[in-house]
């Protein structure tokens, strides 16, 4: 079973960000072979990252903090990430780049797809969290999703809660298959290089 962790990249009143999460949770959860868990940074109320030494050279020293150890042990037992992010001003959002720089070795040899909305429906935002994700040492896969744009406007002017993502189904599923067959790929290649 392929445990994929969908990224709620969004923490603020009123958000959109849930709505496409729990959406592409359910499309993750309809395929037989994966255990989806949805993370919510409203459950991981991280402090601004201030450690002594980058996560990166942590090596493998137990995390005292209750909260920045259950982040890690989400991200540690997920084989693959799907985040989903606003744009705001050309960007992603600050607590979303707070939650990924307190982690370095959970990110690390995994997937990640991206659901994007906002303005340029989110490409510029998506288009930095791949560069940070390559930092990571993840595989950032070549297929994402943007929301159509009628769906937000209709949560922010009209209040709508019968929102319709169907007009990106085809990209999700073609998303989660690309996303899967990585999983698939890398998690060999890890459990590989672990008897070695």
């Amino acid at each position: 079973m392929n445990r994929i962790a969908v990224i709620v990249g969004s923490t603020r009143q009123g958000r959109f960000a849930d709505k496409p999460a729990q959406w592409i949770a359910q499309k993750l959860a309809d395929r037989p072979d994966v255990d989806v868990e949805l993370l919510d940074l409203r459950d991981f109320p991280l402090p601004f990252f201030d450690d002594p030494v980058s996560p990166a050279w942590r090596n493998g020293a137990p995390i005292a903090d209750p909260i920045l150890r259950a982040w890690s042990e989400a991200i540690d037992r997920a084989d693959g990430f799907i985040i989903v992010s606003p744009e705001y001003n050309h960007g992603y959002t600050a607590v979303l780049k707070n939650a990924i720089d307190h982690l370095y070795a959970e990110w690390n040899r995994k997937p990640v797809g991206f659901v994007g909305y906002g303005n340029a429906s989110g490409a510029r935002a998506i288009e930095q969290l791949r560069q940070v994700a390559v930092e990571l040492e993840m595989t950032p896969i070549k297929r994402s999703i943007a929301i159509p744009v009628e769906q937000i406007k209709r949560f922010i002017f009209e209040g709508a809660t019968d929102l319709d993502f169907s007009e990106a189904d085809q990209a999700a599923g073609a998303m989660i298959d690309e996303l899967l067959w990585w999983v698939d790929a890398l998690s060999t290649a890890r459990k590989a290089a672990l008897v070695s």
